[in-house]
C-alpha cells in the first residue's frame, strides 16, 4: 500500500514496501516464508502487481481476500 495509507493504519505485523520500491527492497523479504500482500480493496490492483513481483524473484507470495477497509471496520488488530 501507498506509504500514507500505510501510516494511517495496516494489519498488525505488516511491512510497508510501496510498489514502486518492491524491486529495490527485495533483499529486506524473507525467501524462507510466504509472503501475503494485501491492498486497499477487492479491485485495487496493487497486491497483485507485487505478488507477481514477488513471485518473480523467487518467493512465495499470494493475495490474501482480506483487505485493509474490511480489516479495520471489522475491528481486527492494526497499527498506524
Amino acid at each position: 500500500r501507498p506509504r500514507r495509507e500505510y501510516a494511517t493504519a495496516h494489519m498488525r505485523g505488516a511491512t510497508s514496501i510501496p510498489l514502486e520500491e518492491l524491486r529495490a527492497r527485495l533483499d529486506e523479504l524473507p525467501k524462507d516464508r510466504e509472503i501475503v500482500a494485501y491492498c486497499r480493496g477487492q479491485y485495487c490492483l496493487l497486491a497483485d502487481e507485487a505478488v507477481a513481483i514477488l513471485r518473480a524473484s523467487g518467493r512465495r507470495a499470494r493475495r490474501t481476500d482480506e483487505d485493509a477497509v474490511r480489516w479495520i471496520l471489522e475491528g481486527l488488530p492494526v497499527e498506524s
